[in-house]
Order: C-alpha cells, then structure tokens, then sequence
C-alpha cells in the first residue's frame, strides 16, 4: 500500500544568519569574489554538494518470459534482425542461462541500474517450470536480480491465492514441497497489480508501486495488467477480483507518487501493440513518432498522464522502441522485449537531481539480442540441472512421432499445423466421449510453442517427448462437449474477428472436415465469409444442432468468443495435454511418423 508521506523539514535560512552575521555588504563581497561558476548545479556539472545535477539511470526490462528456463525451441527461440542491407537474418535467442549473462555483462560500469519486468514471467510455462507451478522460475528471476514487476493475465492462471504464494513463499497446498528439506521462499522482487482489486474490500490485491532508491535516486514503478485479463483468464483465476482501467489507475497513483516527491516514473503495463515490422530493431519512429505501432498501446500511451517518464509493456510478445506522445504532446519512451528472454531492453533515464525529475528528451533505449553465443551464467545452470533431475521422469517419456518440424506459436499465419494437429486430436477425444461429436475448435493462444523435429536431450529426432508435449499445452485445460446451433456456430466464428477481436483477430485453429473463407479485404464480422462455412463439404445449417468438442477456456467464452460459452449440454472430458498425447500415441509410431498438416482448412483472401 502506499506509503505514509515523510514530514517536510523547514527550510535552513543560511542567507539570513550569514547576513545578519556578517552584515549585507561582507556577504556582496564573499560573493563577488567566487568563481563565476560556483555553486552551480547544471547538468554534467558538480554542484555544491559535489555531486553532478544529472546522473544516468539504466532500466533493463523484459517481459513475458513464461518459465522459458531453457532455450525455447524452434521458431519460438528465434529473433529476426533487419541487416544494414535490407535483409532480414534469424538469430536464435533466449534461455535463462543467457539472460541473466547479458544483463550482468550490461549493468557492468553503470552504478545506478534497476531492471524490471512488464508481466507474464509465469504461467503457460514448459514443463520444467509449470510441473512445480513455476517456483523454478521465480526461484530464477531472483538469482539474475530482477528487482521488480508488473502482473500479467498469466500471473492469474491459478488463482490470486498462487500468485499471493508466488510474492511470499511456502511450500504448494496440495503438492508440497518439491525438494526434500526445501521451502519455497517467494519472490524477492515486488509483484505490482495496481489495478487488480479485491471484490469485497476495494484494495489492491498486491502493492500497486514500489520506489526504487539509490544514493538518493528515486524511481517509482506503477504496475499494471490488462483490463481485459478475465476474458483471456479461466474464470477461478479470476473469481472475486475486479481489473480497472489502465489508464485511470495509472493516472490515480501518478498523482500519489508525486505527493510523496517522487517524480520520476515508470509505468510497468501488461499490454502491448502491433510492429509494422517483425524485425526487432526496425525504426518505431519512422516516418513520425510512434508511426510504427498500432494497437491498444497506443491509446493507453497517449492516456497517461505526463507524470510518467516511460512505459514498459508487454502482452504481445512483440519487439519495439518507439516514442509515443503523452497527452501534453511531449516525446515519451514505449518499449517491449517480444518474450521467453530472447530480447532485453536497454533504456537510460537521465535523472535530474534539482527537479527529481527525468530530463524526458534525453531518454534514450534500445532492444538487445538475448544471444546463445555467450557463455552461460552456471548458476543458471545449475538451477536448470537441479530442477531437470525432479522432471526427468516425467519429462523425457516419449509419447508420438513426428517426420519434420511441425510449427505452432511460431507458424505467423492464421492457420498454424500444430493448431490443425490439436484441433483433430480433440475431435478425436470428442468421439470418444460421444461419437456424434461433429467438430473441435482450438483458440490459437493456447498454443505455446511448435513441436520440433531435432531432439532436444537424448529422445532421437523426431520423438515427441511429454515435456514438449506439455510445452504446447501447459494448461490443464478440459475437453469440453457442448452442443451448438449452426447459427451459433457461424456467430461464434464471426466472433474471431469483431467485438473485441476485431483489432487484433483471434483465428480458431479448426479440425478436418471444418472449411471456410476469411476475406481479410473486408471489415468486422464480415471477414468470414457465411456461405462458405462447411462441414465435410456441406453448408452449416443454422437450425440444425452439431455436437463441438472445445477447450473449457473456451466453453467458457474465453478469447472473446462469448457464443461459444453458450452451449448446452456440457460434457468433460479429460485435460487437453492427455487427449493430444494420447492422439500421438495412437496415430504415430518410429516408423509411420505423423506428417506436418497441411493447414488448408481456412482459405485466406488478402
């Protein structure tokens, strides 16, 4: 909670005990015979004190690193770089071995350093940090010396209980302990949710600012996740809270902070936008300021208050610098470090000793690789190899084949193969729930990674381990059964791009036998050609009734898809890693390994 407001101290009066000392005319004179710039305070210059006015702050952020300990595999665990010629080059990136390498090597010669998070460090983790509800991870953040963080929607996964667990420590409720003589100490860093509240009391569930100090320095951090977080949340995760408007919380403790004397400030924000471009060191501010982003941030940028000096985002897990106006028109710093560690941010905030203030056209940042190439930090590695012996068991069981990359989170087109994949292995557990199950829908964010070919330990190429397995699907969804109505059907797809999907779509991965035209020339709803919707090559009838095996994020209206949670006649199933696997199981053996889809289920039309 904020803190109480120290009491003013009175002024000294030097002049008036000097003066009356030594009388107005020995003072003219003790004054007329001091250098010209004597007790001065300008920037670069020491004042009397004997300290300069200004001095450079380094904020290192990232965001959404989601458990990723170990390198992320495939296409997930690669960053594209724009070269000096205009050509575009794939670098592999990420790891926590290498994070916490580049940001020690990066606060090496800067004494006022303070590195901070936007959100999303947990939840939808791979196995070796999501099978011990990411203790791993936190465990992780603390050793590399992350000093502070907003709470992304993933932070609610499990519940505001967990994430209370997550800051203070103690051992799982139902798990345990998972190291024999171990607890679980919490987090050393502050979660911030400045706009999460509970229901009942009003009052933010975790501290809503923390202020950073440092030989006088002050920097106040405001954190912040999306409004929207309970539709993109399971609804127990959620349950008793109430998520409040960016900008209006950020703005409310702005103000406060600002009574307390601290006037630079950092806003942490859990949402993000869209690049124009993919390459993470494009030119955000080309051919304006800010021209190169697009998205809720930019609303939420040009809302907050000019009391705050940058903003660090995330959410999208997309890469950009740019300089977005705040509503006084003024040049403010915006960044975002895409995710899983491959990317870190790099801005200096000059820091104004008179004013308390940041000398706001001085900020300057920058995104940097998150490269392979060093060496790893051993006490990553250490951690990592601690952890892995508690997971092996579980982890490195093989349970399918694959014949060559099958790209997920990765693939960058609506239709993804590992989206088709899922999709067909819930219709698969559909039937076998009920064989008059007709189809699946998969929501593209629950896919978390691809499933790579190359091994990653000691499995063989192309054996599909339970540890990547779990990786793709780490949340302990159910397969649901419910029936809808054509007409709702047809609704429920419409939703993918209108209301609140129709900015930044959310294009259902669909199982065999499922066809459609999205005619992304047109707008809204209208997207997604009616006529063309087909079920084993015969229109969806609006009157008539289909049985649609879902995830129960998404049986519950999850995504935006609010007439999906309007089915009738529920059944559960088993969890949605089970129904994969055990897919994998059945269609897939060393020597008839399950091929890559085609993805040709959605006819895109550009």
């Amino acid at each position: 909670m904020p803190a109480t407001p120290q009491p003013r101290r009175p002024r000294r009066r030097a002049t008036r005990v000097l003066a009356a000392a030594a009388g107005l005319a020995t003072l003219g004179a003790l004054v007329a015979a001091l250098p010209a710039n004597a007790g001065q305070d300008n920037a670069g210059k020491a004042g009397a004190s004997g300290k300069k006015r200004t001095v450079d702050v380094q904020l290192l952020s990232f965001n959404d690193f989601h458990g990723n300990l170990q390198p992320p595999a495939g296409s997930s665990g690669q960053v594209t770089e724009k070269q000096p010629d205009g050509t575009e080059k794939k670098i592999d990136a990420g790891g926590a071995e290498y994070l916490a390498t580049s940001l020690r090597t990066a606060r090496k010669g800067n004494p006022y350093s303070v590195t901070a998070a936007a959100g999303d460090l947990i939840g939808a983790s791979p196995l070796l940090s999501g099978l011990f509800h990411d203790e791993p991870t936190v465990e992780a953040m603390n050793k590399l010396g992350l000093d502070v963080t907003s709470v992304g929607n993933h932070e609610f996964d499990e519940g505001a209980k967990e994430l209370a667990r997550m800051q203070k420590g103690g051992c799982h409720p139902k798990d345990g302990c998972f190291e024999k003589g171990k607890k679980f100490k919490g987090a050393d860093y502050p979660y911030l949710a400045a706009n999460v509240t509970d229901e009942k009391t009003g009052k933010p569930i975790l501290k809503p600012y923390w202020v950073w100090k440092h030989k006088g320095v002050k920097v106040g951090f405001i954190g912040v996740t999306l409004e929207g977080t309970p539709d993109i949340v399971s609804a127990d995760g959620v349950k008793g809270l109430k998520f409040h408007d960016e900008i209006e919380t950020v703005n409310k403790y702005a103000k406060i902070l600002d009574k307390q004397g601290v006037k630079s400030i950092v806003t942490l924000l859990h949402e993000g936008g869209v690049p124009a471009s993919q390459t993470y060191n494009y030119n955000c501010d080309s051919p304006g300021a800010g021209d190169g982003i697009s998205g809720p941030i930019t609303t939420i940028a040009k809302g907050i208050t000019p009391k705050v000096d940058a903003l660090v985002t995330g959410h999208t897990h997309n890469a950009y610098v740019c300089t977005i106006p705040d509503p006084s028109g003024k040049p403010r710093m915006v960044t975002s470090a895409s995710s899983f560690g491959k990317l870190y941010t790099d801005t200096t905030l000059t820091y104004d000793r008179k004013t308390k203030d940041i000398v706001r056209t001085s900020v300057k940042s920058a995104n940097h690789v998150v490269s392979r190439e060093q060496a790893k930090a051993p006490d990553m590695t250490s951690l990592i190899s601690r952890w892995d012996k508690l997971a092996a068991p579980v982890a490195n069981k093989p349970v399918g084949y694959i014949s060559a990359d099958i790209p997920g989170r990765g693939a960058g087109v609506p239709e993804a193969p590992l989206g088709d994949l899922i999709a067909d292995a819930q219709l698969a557990h559909g039937k076998s729930l009920d064989p008059e199950t007709d189809l699946a829908l998969m929501n593209p964010g629950g896919i978390r990674s691809d499933l790579v070919h190359k091994a990653s330990g000691s499995e063989g190429d192309g054996v599909v381990t339970y540890g990547e397995g779990f990786t793709v699907q780490p949340f302990s969804n159910t397969v649901n059964l419910v029936d809808l109505t054509g007409a709702q059907l047809i609704t429920g797809l419409k939703q993918q791009v209108s209301g609140s999907n129709e900015a930044s779509p959310k294009i259902l991965q669909i199982s065999d036998g499922l066809t459609y035209t999205l005619d992304m020339t047109k707008s809204g709803a209208d997207r997604v050609v009616t006529d063309s919707i087909k079920l084993g090559g015969s229109a969806i009838d609006p009157a008539a009734t289909y049985r649609v095996a879902m995830n129960s994020f998404l049986a519950g209206g999850g995504d935006g898809f609010a007439e999906l949670g309007k089915g009738t006649k529920p059944l559960v199933g088993s969890d949605d890693l089970k129904a994969f696997n055990d897919y994998l199981t059945a269609n897939s053996t060393a020597d008839k390994p399950i091929a890559p889809p085609k993805a040709d289920r959605i006819t895109i039309v550009k």
